[in-house]
This record gives structure tokens, C-alpha cells and sequence, in this order.
């Protein structure tokens, strides 16, 4: 049995979101959830009672919701929920329209705003009016090249207000990292930003904008949003337009929210695969909408006039999971660039500033903190903060040591995981229960996850794929430009035919909980950022001395970091002179998540029969695991140049 570190008194529990959803549960439906697990058997067995109670219970806009929860429940893919709803996912996150402040912007250089519900709702209601004017109709692609600001959460608010479909990435994506992504979906607007901050430096988009919109013939309208207004990079004569002029000619007023069918798409993701382009993840807004209300409602208890912050970036879905938190009545914090600087305590000054009640951060930001000997409890008033979530790679348990012994006694400790593929979570938090050292809490309602073994048998303690055996409203609507979805299908069901296989490798606890060890599959994570191979190998091989690459992800003191082998061509030695020359190639093309933490030469790399490089066996050696299916391999002598590296160790 692990260790209890923590335990909700029973004041908490009783005021608790969730304790007030068991309670309508019961009468409504005439069950008994005495505690957690049986209500989270009772959401599984009964999908239909539990999402339109839900519905209700979060009070969401919409219509005819009561028709029809589920068509085809067995189905996987192919169950629809709410099939005659229909809604505007804008119109659910505008509620605020009070003097209220609704969202609180910092920036490292100390840059603050904040933006009341009113102040939010006109400043959507300018925008879709320009945006219209600019010829925005529904179903077109809006994307955002931007920091984390509140102009950035306005503008996905007004795209999603036409039924228009947003997709974004961070500002220190290169060139080519965004035209891999937004080159497939064709957007016609861009909203990028004049600049922004990181580690103490200014960074000036101007230049990299230009290459982008010189590569994306379908953008019409590019808008430039001033990081700071009062230190605003000029424009010039560019054919862009400055937000302030954008939204001159337009008055705010009452939006008129049309509402569109359930699946109706919202957002178009990226999650890298390991050949090709990162895929074009296209996810509906109903489906979004309720998964978030649950897991900020249920699994994290947001409560209205709770202060919401996660670190977080555009690139990430946690970003989106976290605007979200409008729809619960929360107020949004929002924190833009290094969370180290001028030190590790900026996080902190800011959960005390703004009176925050909901922390949340990566597992690397907690070991870091821990690293650099922090002692926020001693150093910081952090009365407000009842929960610290954290996702991104597996907490490790002395981190959790590190969070109760340093951070604050009294709280819950919320592990999350899913993914952009769900943009949503799988497992997460649960605010009546436990929190045991090193453990999820659990997995989440109505999620009907199990783990398997190799053959399709379900385990408990022992690890194994992560999985999920029914239907949920968050699935993909599909992905971009696979109109047979056959992508789709293979990204996700070709391993265990109609269950859901998501590519982690986790065990289930006897506390009901889950351990998390990492990714089964080939895709990167550091810090919880998601990277496909491919995108390295399109960099690196176009350099003269590089014959071929396979990278791969090494677990590392609680984290993973991307190791990278290369086979060079004849004539050519790896040293630091090349090393740099890799690096400056993936950080300018890609971005500097992207960039290996190891670089090492080695003579030949393993492929299967078929020609295709093995990152999974290569993977498994440098982890001293057994290799599975090594007579898949045409040169399996090759795994030899990959054991007992001396390099790894450090």
C-alpha cells in the first residue's frame, strides 16, 4: 500500500461540486454513489444519464439536448452524442458580462492586464464584427501565431462566435514548424503578435511573420496584436493591420450567437505522429465545451469566482482546456514566458498576487523548483491555492514529497493526463478522494479506461497500453483531409480493433488510481510538449553530413528528453562544430522544444523488413529493456551500437 500524503476534511467534501453532483444523481436517476468509484461505474454503465445530467448541471446554453443524448453507443468511432443539440461554444464562455474581472494577464517583464467579463464579451463583439467585415464566414480557419494573452483568448472567442474553426501555435515555433502545421488547413485570417518575451529577451516577430504569409497563399487578413501597447513594435507600410485599427470602425454591442449542431468544428490541434506532417486533429465544440465543464467542475471543483491558472502556451491543448474555465464562471490567469525568470519564484509572486485558487504546471516545473531548493510556503502567502494540478510527463513521487513538504500541507494534488488527441483528460483529479504519493487520483468520469496487455486482456498493477472501451463526446471529429478517416483509424484504433488505444504506458492501482511511466508509442514528450520524429528527421537530413537520424526519448530525472542518433556520411566527424550546426537547424525550423538534449554518432541504425527505422526498439535498449519482435528487423545487430552508451548517463 502506497502512502496517503493528504485527505479532504469533511467540510471540503460537503461543499465540494461533486458531492452536489452525487446528490442529484441519486434523485434523479434513484442510485446510490456512496463514494467515487461507484460513481464513476454508474457514468460508464449509464453514458446517456450521466452527460445530460451533467449538461444540466453546468448549466450549458444550448437547445434540444433533452432529444436524443446518444446514437450508436457501441460504436467506436461512430457513437454521436447529443445528435439534435445545438449550441455556440462562444456564447457559453461570454456569461461574464459583469464588472467582474474575467481574465488577469502577466507577463515576465511584469507587463499586466486585466479584462472584466464586459470588457472580454466587447472586445469579441469588435473583433467578429471586423472579422466579419474581413470576410469571415463559418467554417473558415483562423489561426493564431501568439503569446499567451487576453487578446489572443478574444480572438479564438470571436472565430468560434462565427461557427469559424481556430487552431494555434506559440511564437517560438519557426518557419517551418508553423507552415508544417497551418500550410494544411488553409487558414484565411492570421493573428500573430509584434513581439514577445523570454528569459529576459525581446523577441521581434516581424521578420518570421513575413516568411509564414510569404508560404500561406490563403491568408487574407494578417492582424498584429501589440504585446504591449505602450511599447508597440511599428508596423510600417507591410500589408498587415494593427488590432487597435482592425477593431476601429466596429462599436461593441449585443452578439447575436447563431448555434450550430454539437460536433460543429471549434479547433483544429496538432499532435505529431511520427511520419509525415503533425496531424490536423479537427475536435467538435459540444464535445470540448462538456469535457472541460466536467473536468473543471467535477474533476478540479472550479467554482464560480475561482481564480484558474495553468502555465501554459498556445502550442498546447492545455491552453485551450484552460479558457474553458469561463464557461465554470472562473476567472482566468494567464501567465506569458519563462517561468524562471528572473527566478523560480515568478509563478509563485504571481499565484499570491492574484489570489489564485487553482495552480497549475508541469511535472519539469515542480522538479525544477524543487532542484533549485524553493520553499514557497515559507516565502509566499499562498492562503488561496486549494489545488495544484500538474500534467505534461508523470509526477514522480518525490515530487509529491517536495509539493506537500515545500509548497503547501493542505491541498490537493491533482496529476492530470489525455492529451490533444482528446483535448481532455483520461485520468485526472478527485477532490473527495485521497491523494497517494506518486499516484493519479483517478481516472475520470465516464471515461471507461482499462489497461492491456499485448494480447487485449485487461491488468490491474501491472503496466501496460492505455486504453478506453467506450465511446466519449470529446473524440475527434476527425482529422484534416482524411475524408475516409482513415488516418483517423489508424491513429488510434489500429492496435486493439473498437477500443480507443492512446499510446501511454500506465498502470492501474489498487487505490483506483494510476501510475503513468511514459509513452509506448514513437512520439516524443519533453515536458509534456508532444513532438513527432519526422518533424527532426525533415531538418536534420538536409544537412551534407547527415546520412540519416532516429530519435528517440530517454526518461531523465523525472522528465523525458530527446536523444538523437545520427549516421553520418562518409567523410564527416560529430563534433561540436556540427553538434551546433543540428541544433541552430531544429531550434530556427522547428522550435527549441524540439532541439535533442543529446546528439551522439552512431554507424548504423536499425529498420524493420519493410525499410522503416525503429525508434521503439532503439527506445527499449537505451532503457536496458527487452526488445520485442527483433525478427521484425533486417539488421537487428544494429541495437548493439545503441547499449550501455556512456553518454546516456549523464
Amino acid at each position: 500500500m502506497n502512502t496517503k500524503l493528504w485527505q479532504p476534511d469533511p467540510a471540503r467534501i460537503a461543499a465540494s461540486n461533486l458531492t452536489k453532483f452525487i446528490n442529484i444523481v441519486e434523485g434523479r436517476w434513484g442510485v446510490s454513489c456512496p463514494d467515487y468509484a461507484s460513481l464513476h461505474k454508474w457514468s460508464v454503465e449509464k453514458p446517456e444519464d450521466f452527460w445530460l445530467t451533467l449538461w444540466d448541471f453546468a448549466g450549458v446554453l444550448g437547445d434540444n439536448h433533452n432529444n436524443v443524448v446518444l446514437q450508436h453507443p457501441d460504436k467506436m468511432p461512430g457513437a454521436v452524442f447529443f445528435p439534435e443539440a445545438r449550441l455556440n461554444f462562444a456564447e457559453n464562455l461570454l456569461r461574464q458580462r459583469g464588472n467582474t474581472p474575467a481574465l488577469m494577464f502577466r507577463g515576465e517583464t511584469g507587463v499586466e492586464r486585466t479584462l472584466t467579463g464586459a470588457d472580454l464579451y466587447d472586445l469579441v463583439s469588435r473583433l467578429r464584427q471586423a472579422m466579419q467585415n474581413a470576410g469571415i464566414k463559418t467554417g473558415d480557419r483562423v489561426a493564431g501565431y501568439l503569446p499567451n494573452l487576453p487578446e489572443s483568448i478574444a480572438a479564438m472567442l470571436a472565430t468560434a462566435s462565427l461557427g469559424a474553426v481556430w487552431s494555434s501555435c506559440s511564437p517560438d515555433f519557426g518557419t517551418q514548424g508553423v507552415l508544417d502545421r497551418f500550410g494544411q488547413i488553409k487558414p484565411k485570417l492570421l493573428f500573430a503578435a509584434d513581439q514577445y518575451f523570454y528569459n529576459g529577451r525581446a523577441i521581434d516577430c516581424s521578420e518570421r511573420i513575413d516568411e509564414v504569409c510569404a508560404k500561406l497563399p490563403s491568408v487574407e487578413t494578417v492582424v498584429i496584436i501589440p504585446y504591449d501597447a505602450d511599447e508597440a513594435v511599428p508596423i510600417g507600410d507591410s500589408g498587415k493591420t494593427s488590432l487597435p485599427d482592425f477593431i476601429a470602425p466596429f462599436s461593441s454591442g449585443d452578439i447575436i450567437f447563431e448555434r450550430f449542431e454539437f460536433n460543429h468544428p471549434l479547433y483544429i490541434l496538432f499532435s505529431s505522429g511520427t511520419t509525415g506532417v503533425p496531424k490536423c486533429i479537427v475536435h467538435g465544440a459540444g464535445g470540448t465545451l462538456i469535457q472541460h465543464l466536467k473536468d473543471h467542475l467535477l474533476q478540479t471543483d472550479v467554482k464560480p469566482g475561482d481564480r484558474v491558472f495553468y502555465f501554459t502556451t498556445l502550442g498546447w491543448m492545455m491552453w485551450n482546456w484552460l479558457v474553458s474555465g469561463l464557461a465554470a464562471g472562473a476567472m482566468i490567469l494567464l501567465y506569458d514566458g519563462s517561468p524562471f525568470y528572473p527566478d523560480g519564484n515568478s509563478l509563485f509572486d504571481f499565484a499570491e498576487r492574484s489570489r489564485m485558487t487553482h495552480f497549475g504546471t508541469s511535472a519539469k516545473f515542480v522538479d525544477a523548483a524543487k532542484n533549485a531548493k524553493l520553499n514557497p510556503q515559507e516565502t509566499h502567502d499562498l492562503t488561496n491555492v486549494r489545488t495544484l494540478m500538474s500534467t505534461g510527463s508523470p509526477l514522480v513521487p518525490e515530487s509529491f514529497d517536495f509539493i506537500y513538504d515545500n509548497i503547501k500541507a493542505d491541498i490537493c494534488v491533482s496529476s492530470i493526463s489525455g492529451g490533444t488527441d482528446i483535448v481532455g483528460c483520461f485520468v485526472g483529479g478527485n477532490p473527495i478522494g485521497p491523494v497517494w504519493r506518486g499516484e493519479i487520483q483517478a481516472v475520470c468520469l465516464a471515461m471507461d479506461v482499462a489497461v492491456y496487455d499485448d494480447n487485449g486482456q485487461s491488468m490491474v498493477g501491472e503496466l501496460g497500453e492505455l486504453v478506453c472501451l467506450k465511446p466519449f463526446p470529446s473524440m475527434p471529429v476527425g482529422f484534416w483531409n482524411d475524408e475516409k478517416d482513415e488516418r483517423y483509424h489508424a491513429a488510434y484504433f489500429e492496435r486493439f480493433p473498437d477500443v480507443w488505444c492512446h499510446g501511454d504506458w500506465v498502470a492501474l492501482t489498487e487505490n483506483g488510481g494510476m501510475m503513468i511511466q511514459g509513452r509506448s508509442d514513437a512520439t516524443l514528450n519533453p515536458g509534456g510538449v508532444r513532438i513527432g520524429t519526422a518533424e527532426i528527421y525533415s531538418q536534420v537530413e538536409q544537412l551534407d553530413a547527415i546520412e540519416e537520424a532516429i530519435a528517440v526519448g530517454q526518461d531523465w530525472e523525472g522528465d523525458a528528453r530527446i536523444v538523437l542518433f545520427v549516421r553520418l556520411r562518409d567523410g564527416y566527424s560529430l563534433d561540436e562544430t556540427l553538434r551546433n550546426q543540428i541544433k541552430l537547424q531544429i531550434r530556427a525550423n522547428l522550435s527549441p522544444r524540439h532541439v535533442p538534449a543529446k546528439i551522439i554518432a552512431v554507424p548504423d541504425i536499425p529498420r524493420t523488413k519493410s525499410g522503416k527505422i525503429t525508434e521503439l526498439a532503439v527506445r527499449d535498449v537505451i532503457h536496458d529493456r527487452a526488445v520485442r519482435n527483433t525478427e521484425a528487423l533486417a539488421n537487428p545487430g544494429a541495437l548493439d551500437h545503441f547499449r550501455g552508451l556512456a553518454e546516456l548517463r549523464s
